[in-house]
C-alpha cells in the first residue's frame, strides 16, 4: 500500500528537495540574532527620548573635545599641554563625581539631570564666545574643561542611574549595548564633523553646534517624571520608612569594599584607561607621524569610536554570555595590545584598524562592567555606584591623557602609545592574579 506521502504531489515535491536547500531566512535570523537588541528603545518611550537626546549632545560634546585639544596644540605646540587638558578635568570628576552620585541618591535624579546638562550648555556657548572674541588664552579653556567636568560629574549619574527605573530588569543588557551606541555615535561622528568644521570654519563652529545640541538633551529630560530614589519616593508618600537626610560618599565605597568582582571590574577598566588611552597623543602623531592636518585628528579620535560602535550594533550576542568577568578580562587585554600594535604602525589605515579594533574591545568591556553593577546595586545605591562609575570612566582616560603626553614629551609618541599599551596588559594580569575569581563570575549566579 503506497503512503499517503507517495501519493500526494505537494508532499513528494518535498521530499524530492535536497537535504542542504538553502534556507532564505536563515541570514535574517542570523542577523537578528547579531545586530543589537532594540526592545527597549521600542518598549519604553521615556528610555526612547532620553537615548535620542544623549546620542545627539555626545556628537556636539565630542566636537567640543576635539576643538579644545586641537585649540590647545595649536596655541602651545606642546603634546604635554595638550595632556593637560585632562588633568583639568580629572580633579573635578574625582571630587563631583563621587559626590554627585551621592546626591542622586537623595533627590529627584530628573532634576539633577538637568541642572547638569543646563550647564554643560551654557559652558558651550562661552567657549564659543571666546573663539568668535578671539581670546584664545589656554588658560580659559583649561578653566572651562574643569567646569563641563563638574557638570558632566552631576549629569552622568543621574542619568546612569535613572535606566534601571525605565526598562525591565531582563532588558538591561540591551540598554546597555544601546546606551554604548548612543555614546559611541557621538565619538565617531563628532570628531569627524569637528574636524571637518574646524578646517573648513574654525573653533567656534564647533562649540556652537555642540551648545545647540544640548537642547534635545535638555527636552528628554523635561519629559521624564519624578525620579526621586526608592527610600525617599516611600517616605515622600508614606507608605514606607523617611528618607536618609542625606547619602554619604563612604555608603557606596564602603559598599564596593566587600564586593570583589564589582571592584575588580573598576580597576580593569582603570588599567585599560591610565595605561592605555592614547587620544592626548593625536595632535602630534597626524602631524609627525601621518604628514596631516585637523582632519586626520579628527580620524584617529574617530577611529576607537568606529570600532565601538560596530562593537554595540552587533552586540546580540552578548545577552547569551554568562562569563561576564572573563568577557571584561579578554576585551581589557585586547585592548591594550592594540594600543600597542597602533603605536608600531606606520601607516594610517593600519592605525585606524588597530584603533577600531581597541574601541569595540572597550564597547564590549563597558557592556557587561555595566551590567555587573546594575546586577548588584539597590536602587539607593545607584546614584553612588554611577558616581564611581564615573570617575572610573570619564576619569580614568583623562588621566590616561596626562600620562600618554608626559611620557611622549620625555620620550616619543611612538614610545608612549607602545610602552602604555604593553602596560595595561601588565596591569590586568596582576589584577587577575590578586582577584581569581573574577574570571569564573556567573551572571546566572552573580556574586559581586
Amino acid at each position: 500500500m503506497s503512503s499517503p506521502a507517495a501519493t500526494d504531489p505537494a508532499s513528494a515535491a518535498t521530499s524530492a528537495a535536497p537535504a542542504s536547500a538553502p534556507d532564505p531566512g536563515r541570514w535574517r535570523r542570523i542577523a537578528g540574532t547579531a545586530l543589537a537588541d532594540v526592545t527597549p528603545l521600542r518598549s519604553s518611550a521615556h528610555f526612547r527620548r532620553l537615548w535620542f537626546g544623549q546620542s545627539v549632545s555626545s556628537i556636539g560634546q565630542q566636537m567640543t573635545a576635539l576643538a579644545i585639544s586641537v585649540q590647545v596644540y595649536a596655541l602651545t605646540k606642546s603634546t604635554f599641554a595638550t595632556g593637560l587638558v585632562g588633568l583639568c578635568s580629572l580633579v573635578p570628576l574625582v571630587a563631583f563625581g563621587l559626590y554627585g552620585g551621592a546626591i542622586a541618591d537623595t533627590m529627584d535624579r530628573r532634576k539633577l539631570g538637568l541642572f547638569g546638562a543646563s550647564g554643560l550648555a551654557v559652558l558651550s556657548a562661552g567657549l564659543a564666545i571666546q573663539a568668535f572674541l578671539g581670546v584664545h588664552q589656554v588658560a580659559v579653556l583649561y578653566a572651562v574643561v574643569a567646569l563641563q567636568a563638574v557638570c558632566f560629574a552631576l549629569n552622568a549619574p543621574a542619568r546612569s542611574s535613572m535606566v534601571p527605573r525605565l526598562v525591565p530588569a531582563e532588558q538591561l543588557p540591551a540598554a546597555n549595548a544601546l546606551s554604548t551606541v548612543s555614546m559611541n555615535l557621538g565619538l565617531t561622528v563628532g570628531p569627524m564633523l569637528g574636524g571637518v568644521m574646524i578646517g573648513i570654519w574654525s573653533y567656534q563652529a564647533a562649540y556652537l553646534v555642540d551648545a545647540l545640541a544640548f537642547s534635545a538633551s535638555l527636552y528628554a529630560m523635561w519629559r521624564l517624571p519624578s525620579m526621586l530614589p526608592d527610600t525617599a519616593a516611600r517616605g515622600a508618600s508614606g507608605t514606607g520608612p523617611a528618607a536618609r537626610p542625606r547619602a554619604s560618599v563612604l555608603d557606596g565605597l564602603r559598599f564596593l569594599r566587600d564586593r570583589p568582582n564589582l571592584r575588580m571590574s573598576f580597576l580593569a577598566d582603570l588599567a585599560a584607561m591610565v595605561f592605555g588611552m592614547p587620544r592626548a597623543l593625536f595632535p602630534a602623531l597626524a602631524v609627525v607621524l601621518y604628514h596631516g592636518d585637523a582632519s586626520t585628528v579628527g580620524l584617529l579620535a574617530a577611529a576607537p569610536a568606529v570600532g565601538a560602535l560596530l562593537g554595540a550594533l552587533f552586540s546580540g550576542w552578548v545577552g547569551r554570555v554568562r562569563r561576564h568577568g572573563l568577557a571584561v578580562a579578554i576585551a581589557v587585554a585586547t585592548w591594550g595590545l592594540s594600543i600597542a600594535g597602533f603605536g608600531l604602525a606606520r601607516h594610517l589605515w593600519l592605525g585606524l584598524l588597530l584603533l577600531a579594533v581597541a574601541g569595540a574591545s572597550d564597547t564590549v568591556s563597558m557592556i557587561f562592567r555595566n551590567t555587573i553593577m546594575q546586577e548588584a546595586a539597590p536602587d539607593d545605591m545607584r546614584g553612588r555606584l554611577q558616581g564611581v562609575f564615573v570617575v572610573v570612566v570619564a576619569g580614568g582616560p583623562r588621566l590616561g591623557d596626562f600620562e600618554s603626553g608626559s611620557v611622549a614629551q620625555l620620550t616619543s609618541p611612538t614610545v608612549s602609545a607602545v610602552s602604555g599599551g604593553l602596560a595595561c596588559v601588565a596591569a590586568l594580569l596582576l589584577l587577575l592574579a590578586r582577584y581569581p575569581g573574577f574570571v569564573r563570575y556567573d551572571a546566572h549566579h552573580p556574586t559581586p
